[in-house]
């Protein structure tokens, strides 16, 4: 079986010197599973960047309108916690683009995952916390619109609570998010998903996995799902900056293939994201990001299939 990656060397903006958030783990994620053949014979899928309709879609077009013409007010900057330069918002649309691609990719090959991706602390209004748009909502509108899915399973296993994602589909009967999160770690103010799973400093590798697997079976069966989207950020990881979690490595390996293989196992489509993940050192960042297409190809492999040839998006 055969699993597209996607990427778009726009994913990578210029920052200033020590900014809190590691934007060239981007680079490195892509050159890391250039490094490792996980390509094999083929290319990253390379997106277009996310139009204007399609954004709008998930978001208030008066704020769509300020990114794309870098006029975003200097509190709404802040609070997103980026320049809001050109390039910056061209960096949001390629990935929400990237995001779109995958979905449709997952579609077609049951599998697929972006190298970016996963902001979900943008909200209809507005963005926050380091997210301009919410790529995975802007995904599902997308697929919705065109008449490819109805229903769809947001899996949200980043540290952080996904506030935005909740926001957008509060009230939606044909959307459910999972939000398994650091109960006591960013935002302060929650924004209740359809199911929260609140998680106690310090959890570990076991007890979260427990966790996961006392809600993930039934979420399956609960709807007849078009598609999973799966954000796999890596802050969970002891280590992170700001994660307050204490999976290990091996943890993050584990939580990545039940996820996918349980998914995969009832014939769902999964699209993954990649997430937060936060360090000084991009090289262990990435390759902790990297996990995901790692297990993907695995999982993949389990259940055969030929290798093909990536291609520039064409969707």
């Amino acid at each position: 079986m055969f699993v597209p990656f996607v990427h778009h060397p726009a994913y990578c903006a210029d920052l200033p010197a020590n900014h809190r958030f590691p934007m060239d783990k981007f680079r490195a994620v892509a050159e890391l599973i250039r490094l490792e053949g996980l390509l094999g014979e083929g290319d990253f899928f390379r997106p277009r960047p996310a139009p204007f309709e399609w954004v709008a879609l998930a978001h208030d077009p008066d704020y769509v309108d300020q990114v794309f013409n870098a006029e975003v007010p200097e509190k709404i900057a802040r609070e997103i916690g980026f320049p809001m330069r050109a390039d910056i918002a061209l960096r949001a649309r390629c990935a929400t683009g990237g995001t779109v691609l995958t979905g449709y990719l997952a579609l077609e090959h049951g599998l697929a995952c972006n190298t970016a991706g996963g902001s979900h602390h943008a909200r209809r209004a507005h963005g926050a916390g380091f997210c301009v748009f919410n790529d995975v909502a802007v995904a599902i509108k997308v697929l919705q619109a065109d008449g490819a899915i109805r229903k769809a399973l947001v899996i949200d296993l980043d540290v952080h609570q996904g506030d935005g994602t909740a926001d957008i589909f509060s009230g939606d009967p044909d959307v459910f998010t999972l939000s398994m999160h650091s109960e006591k770690n960013y935002p302060v103010r929650k924004v209740p998903s359809h199911l929260d799973v609140a998680l106690p400093d310090g959890l570990e590798d076991i007890a979260y996995l427990q966790k996961l697997q006392d809600v993930l079976p039934d979420l399956l069966k609960r709807e007849p799902w078009d598609i999973v989207f799966y954000n796999a950020g890596v802050d969970p990881y002891e280590g992170d900056r700001l994660g307050r979690l204490a999976l290990t490595r091996d943890g993050l390996r584990n939580r990545d293939r039940y996820v996918i293989e349980t998914v995969r196992s009832v014939g769902i489509p999964l699209a993954g994201v990649l997430g937060g993940g936060y360090s000084t050192d991009i090289d262990e960042l990435a390759d902790r990001h990297v996990f995901l297409h790692r297990v993907a190809l695995s999982v993949a492999g389990q259940a055969g299939g030929k290798l093909v040839s990536g291609a520039d998006g064409v969707y």
